[in-house]
């Protein structure tokens, strides 16, 4: 199996774990760093994809209302249209090298929803797909998003679990510009409180069983270092 590894970033402004990726992206191209899963809960973020590149008709708050709530929004790199990041929801970026799975970018989204409904499942959630759209579903109601980029093969961005969010917030939108379907959350689902820290655990799980992965858990510090002292050994190689 093959050594990821995997980082929880705990709470992470979306600025901060966009470089973040890209950093992490960068030394998984370069071989300074190995396939990489990272963990995170962000502050409330509206992110726009290129698929709604140069157009926001599915934002539907202003500036004045996103502000009064605490809601930034970003125009990003991965595919589909916008969505909703916040509390209470749990979102993996997966930055992996597709030459190990497959070298197919529509294989790695099935691969990805499969990962969160197996997780579901543990919660006894029937999810599922949906004929015509990304993501996972319990019946015509969103309860995770998938969004990704592949540059040279080595992925970005990835999926956003609702577990708990405000789902009041996705009212300030068409989510992912599908007007005719709702989104839920598992605690909507389960009708209790859950929290991130019970459901990472099965998410990383099924992450591990889906793709084969072996994983060696590290901080964000352990991380940044091990990226560092590659990037001096293949220097002092080179020299």
């Amino acid at each position: 199996m093959a050594e990821t590894l995997l980082v929880h970033l705990g709470r992470m402004p979306y600025q901060e774990a966009w470089d973040l990726q890209r950093r992490v992206g960068a030394g998984v191209q370069a071989g300074e760093l190995p396939q990489t899963v990272l963990l995170v809960e962000h502050p409330p973020v509206y992110t726009v994809g290129r698929g709604a590149r140069g157009s926001l008709a599915n934002l539907l708050w202003d500036d004045e209302k996103r502000s009064r709530e605490g809601i930034d929004l970003y125009m990003v790199d991965r595919g589909g249209d916008i969505t909703y990041h916040g509390p209470g929801q749990l979102v993996g970026y997966p930055i992996l090298d597709l030459r190990e799975h497959g070298r197919d970018l529509h294989l790695y989204l099935r691969l990805l929803e499969e990962s969160l409904i197996r997780a579901l499942s543990h919660f006894d959630i029937d999810a599922g797909r949906l004929a015509g759209h990304t993501g996972v579903w319990v019946g015509d109601e969103k309860v995770a998003a998938i969004g990704v980029k592949a540059t040279e093969w080595i992925t970005q961005h990835g999926f956003a679990l609702n577990v708990d969010p405000n789902l009041d917030h996705f009212t300030g939108i068409v989510p992912c510009g599908i007007s005719e379907k709702g989104v839920t959350s598992m605690s909507r689902l389960l009708k209790r409180s859950v929290s991130l820290a019970e459901v990472m655990p099965w998410v990383q799980g099924a992450l591990a069983e889906v793709f084969g992965f072996s994983y060696r858990a590290v901080s964000l510090e352990a991380l940044e270092l091990e990226q560092r002292v590659s990037v001096k050994s293949a220097d002092l190689a080179t020299r």
